[in-house]
């Protein structure tokens, strides 16, 4: 080897051992790492550097079948590869296309899943430390220009990360020139993949058609976004805790439902973009997030729907509920009966013949009525506008809407309450909230009724 190529042969392997260690990927000479190798340019560079560096290495190749003989052959490559470094190897066939026809998704996407779930069955079953791919700087620039075109906010912009679970990227500092530099002064050998050519998939595209016309405006832009997406990262890491200490602030889960106060949402910086990170474990996107901001001053009363959630804005707080897709229809508990299991709804009911040994239980999940009083069948349904009871401990009757009101009860949580009728069409209980004072116990009550919210 020239004494040039020497040199920066050796540059760039001192550059990738402190990118390990200051990233602390793994212990260079301690640990086995489980190296991807598809037997392309990348992964033939990450194997022999790493190998170069005395990290124990081990080899593992996937067969997605897509590539009819090309594929046969990429396997042969591999596995004499691995021998030559004299590295355990694995290889896994997959069903990719059927696997992607039956989730639903794209092969490109199946053939991503499939991947890394068997890497980490390798890795786990043989104790390795880690799993090492060949992603390197124009892989980052490639995503993160893929995000921007797909606006995935600040997590798409930090491009590729680092370190993801047990997955880390040794050659994420180095340029894609370098590594030819690299291969051509070591004449390794390679495998080409025709599909990189392919313009059906959006990335070749972008990386044939679009990036060339931006080198032409910066010769060194993988280097420049790489050091941006490093930048990002950081902004993002700001975010993330600045949004968990709102969270601490503003947020209150409870079995029913998650309420987020508006007032300290509104003391935020950049209140919209930290009430969508928020609102993302909840399905709601960025421009959702922006008109549930616009609404704090408005009205109560305004809905907001994700395809798992929904959210009210409820005077000085926004509560969001799961959408349910099922309409609560009209079940009756019979007498003798002790189960009853509606749209989701299990009530447990248990009749006490002696009411002097019953002590009335204090949760909001249960009640207890004189059993003389009710009339069965008893009748689980969703409150209706009109309807009204006597709330135990109130003197005269109140209207639902009103005592609804009165409780502070959202309107997303008003439209799941039901009650537990009598067959005189008598209100005994609504659920959760309240039981009716007509069918309290008392110290006159010979038999008790416990209902019971599972």
């Amino acid at each position: 080897m020239p004494s040039l190529f020497r040199l920066l042969d050796q540059k760039m392997l001192d550059q990738i051992r402190s990118f390990i260690r200051e990233n602390n990927l793994f212990a260079p000479t301690a640990d086995t790492v489980l190296v991807a190798v598809s037997g392309g340019l990348d992964s033939v560079v990450l194997l022999d550097v790493l190998h170069r560096l005395e990290v124990r290495i081990a080899v593992a190749h996937c067969y997605f079948g897509l590539r009819e003989a090309d594929a046969d052959a990429d396997e042969q490559f591999v596995r004499k590869l691995a021998k030559q470094y004299d590295a355990p190897y694995f290889c896994e066939h997959f069903q990719t296309k059927a696997f992607a026809e039956a989730e639903g998704i794209s092969t490109q996407m199946a053939a991503r899943l499939l991947r890394y779930r068997w890497f980490e069955e390798v890795r786990a079953r043989q104790g390795y430390a880690a799993v090492a791919t060949a992603h390197h700087q124009r892989d980052t620039a490639e995503t993160m220009l893929l995000n921007l075109t797909h606006g995935t906010g600040l997590a798409g912009l930090h491009g590729i990360p680092v370190r993801n679970a047990n997955v880390v990227r040794p050659l994420l500092g180095v340029g894609r020139d370098d590594l030819h530099d690299y291969l051509v002064a070591h004449n390794l050998r390679w495998r080409e993949d025709d599909s990189n050519d392919s313009p059906v998939y959006q990335r070749n595209l972008l990386r044939h058609e679009v990036l060339p016309v931006l080198r032409e405006i910066n010769p060194s832009l993988d280097a420049t976004l790489s050091q941006t997406a490093e930048r990002v990262g950081g902004a993002e890491e700001i975010v993330r805790r600045y949004v968990a200490d709102t969270a601490a602030q503003a947020r209150r889960d409870a079995p029913e439902a998650t309420y987020f106060d508006i007032r300290t949402l509104q003391n935020t910086a950049a209140t919209a973009l930290v009430l969508h990170e928020l609102l993302r474990p909840f399905g709601f996107s960025w421009l959702v997030a922006k008109e549930i901001t616009a609404a704090f001053a408005g009205l109560s009363g305004k809905q907001f729907l994700s395809p798992t959630h929904r959210l009210v804005k409820d005077r000085d707080q926004l509560v969001i509920t799961p959408r349910r897709t099922a309409q609560y229809g009209t079940f009756q508990l019979e007498a003798g009966q002790t189960d009853l299991l509606a749209d989701g709804m299990r009530l447990k009911a248990t009749l006490h013949e002696e009411a002097q040994h019953f002590l009335i239980p204090r949760s909001k999940s249960a009640a207890a009525f004189d059993a003389d009083k009710l009339r069965f069948p008893l009748t689980l349904r969703r409150w209706q506008e009109g309807d009204w009871f006597m709330p135990l401990g109130m003197q005269g009757k109140k209207h639902l809407s009103n005592f609804f009101i009165d409780q502070k009860i959202p309107l997303n949580l008003k439209d799941e309450v039901r009650v537990l009728v009598s067959a005189d069409g008598k209100i005994c209980w609504v659920v959760g909230l309240r039981v009716d004072d007509r069918f309290k116990v008392t110290p006159e009550t010979q038999r008790v009724l416990a209902v019971q919210r599972l």
